[in-house]
C-alpha cells in the first residue's frame, strides 16, 4: 500500500457522474464530472452510467499520482435498479428510483406480505421494480451504484442502504424470506454488507484501464443521499442535513432506528449508528414550476425573509406527497397567490421550508432525537434569504457543510475500506 494513499469515491446521479479524490485529511486532490447528456439520451442505459463514470473518472485520476490511489467506492440513486446476466450486462433498462409502479396488484401483494416497518412499500417501491425485472429471468438484479461498483470489482454486492428499499432488513441484516411471496427469488439479489467494507481488489481489467494499482480496494458504497450526509461532516446524534434540491430530503442521525412507512420516513444504518430521514416532493422542482432561476434570483432581494407572509403554502409539482405526509392524492397548495411576484416567491419558500421544519418535528416525534444543528447541501443553500427563512422556522444552529458532493462521501467509505 502506498505510504501516502489516495481515496476515490464515484457519484452516479440522474444526469450525470462525479469522481473526486482525496487525501487521508479528506481534502479534495482533484475532481472530474461528465453529464450524461454527453453519451446518449436516456438516462435509464447503464452503459450511459457507465461512459458518464469512465469520463469523470478519467479526468479526477489526470489530476493525481494514480500510483497511490489505495481505495474507491462509488454511490447511486437510491432504488434504481438494473436486470443483468451472468456476466454483468444489463438485460433492459434500469427502472429508476421514482418509477412508480403501475402493477396495482403487486403493489398490493408487498403490502400484504411486508412487515409495517418496512421501507419496500409504496408506489415507488425498490422491491416492486425488482419483481417486475424477475420476470425476465436475470442472473442477478443490481442497484445502480451495485453495477457500476461491479464494473471495478467483478463481484454482484451492494451495501445495506441501497439495499434498504428493495426489502432488506437492516435489523436481521438479511434478505427476509417474504420477499420470495411477491415473485422475488433473495437468490436474484445480491449479497448485502455495511457501507464501507472491503468486498475485493480491483479487478486486473479495470487496473489496467485505468492504470490503477492492483491492490486497490473495492469498498461496499451507499445511496446519494447517505454520501451526501457523510460529505458533510455531519457526525453526531441529532446533527441533520437538508438537501435542497429537486426534491426536499432530510436525513438525521439517530441513536435509534426509524421505520414509519406511513409517514414515508425509513432509517439507513450508517456507520454504526441509524440515519433516519424522508424525501418530500417538495423542493426546487416546485418552485421551478411558478419562477425561472433568473427571475427567482432577481426578485430574492425583494422579499423580507424576517417577516412571514402569513401565506400558508404546500408546495409541490402536481398532485401526492411522499414525506413528511404520505398520500399519493395529496394536492398542491399555493394559494391564494398575492398580485406580487416577490410575495408569490416568498410565500413558496416559506411553504417549503415548512414542510421541511415538519418533516424533522415528524421524526422526532416517531422516536428520533429533536435536531440540534442543521447542514444544507444542494442548489436551495445559495440562496441566502431562503436560508433566513429557514433557520427562523427551525430554529437551530446552521452549519457550513465540509462538503456538498456527495462523491466525497463515497470517498470517505474508501477511506474506511483501507484504515479497517
Amino acid at each position: 500500500m502506498p505510504a501516502d494513499p489516495l481515496f476515490v469515491g464515484i457519484d452516479v446521479g440522474t444526469s450525470g457522474a462525479r469522481a473526486v479524490v482525496i487525501d487521508q485529511t479528506g481534502a479534495v486532490r482533484s475532481d472530474g464530472r461528465a453529464s450524461m447528456a454527453e453519451f446518449g439520451t436516456d438516462p435509464r442505459d447503464p452503459l450511459t452510467w457507465q461512459a458518464a463514470v469512465d469520463s469523470a473518472l478519467g479526468a479526477a485520476l489526470a489530476g493525481v499520482a494514480r500510483s497511490r490511489v489505495a481505495a474507491l467506492a462509488v454511490d447511486g440513486t437510491s432504488g434504481t435498479l438494473v436486470p443483468v446476466d451472468a456476466r454483468g450486462e444489463p438485460l433492459a433498462l434500469a427502472r429508476m428510483y421514482n418509477d412508480p409502479c403501475e402493477d396495482s396488484a403487486l403493489l398490493a401483494a408487498i403490502d400484504a406480505a411486508a412487515p409495517a416497518e418496512s421501507a419496500a412499500r409504496g408506489s415507488t417501491s425498490g422491491l416492486a421494480r425488482a419483481a417486475l425485472f424477475a420476470r425476465l429471468k436475470p442472473t442477478k438484479i443490481l442497484h445502480q451504484a451495485d453495477w457500476i461498483a461491479f464494473r471495478f470489482s467483478g463481484r454482484f454486492v451492494s451495501d445495506a442502504n441501497n439495499a434498504l428499499k428493495t426489502g432488506y432488513d437492516p435489523i436481521a441484516l438479511g434478505w427476509p424470506a417474504w420477499i420470495e411471496r411477491v415473485g422475488v427469488d433473495a437468490a436474484l439479489l445480491p449479497d448485502v454488507v455495511a457501507p464501507g467494507v472491503c468486498v475485493a481488489t480491483i479487478a486486473p481489467a479495470t487496473a489496467r484501464a485505468f492504470a490503477l494499482p492492483a491492490d486497490v480496494r473495492i469498498a461496499a458504497g451507499t445511496t446519494d443521499g447517505c454520501a451526501s450526509f457523510l460529505a458533510t461532516g455531519a457526525s453526531r446524534v441529532g446533527d441533520g442535513v437538508t438537501a435542497l434540491g429537486t426534491s426536499l430530503t432530510l436525513k438525521l442521525l439517530s441513536n435509534t432506528p426509524i421505520f414509519a412507512p406511513r409517514f414515508g420516513v425509513y432509517s439507513h444504518r450508517l456507520l454504526d449508528m441509524w440515519l433516519a430521514g424522508g424525501a418530500s416532493n417538495s423542493g426546487g422542482a416546485a418552485l421551478l414550476a411558478h419562477f425561472s432561476p433568473e427571475e427567482i434570483a432577481a426578485l430574492t432581494p425583494l422579499i423580507d425573509p424576517d417577516a412571514d407572509t402569513g401565506l400558508d403554502y404546500y408546495p409541490l409539482t402536481g398532485k401526492g406527497e411522499r414525506f413528511p405526509i404520505a398520500d399519493p392524492d395529496f394536492p398542491p397548495r399555493v394559494a391564494p397567490r398575492p398580485e406580487s411576484r416577490a410575495r408569490f416567491l416568498q410565500g413558496l419558500l416559506e411553504g417549503i421550508a415548512g414542510v421541511e421544519a415538519l418533516g424533522y418535528r415528524r421524526i422526532a416525534e416517531l422516536g428520533a432525537p429533536a435536531l440540534v444543528t442543521l447542514r444544507t447541501v444542494g442548489g436551495g443553500a445559495r440562496n441566502d434569504a431562503w436560508t433566513r427563512i429557514r433557520a427562523r422556522k427551525l430554529g437551530v444552529p446552521f452549519l457550513e457543510p465540509r462538503s456538498s458532493e456527495a462523491a466525497c462521501g463515497a470517498a470517505l467509505l474508501a477511506m474506511r475500506a483501507w484504515t479497517a
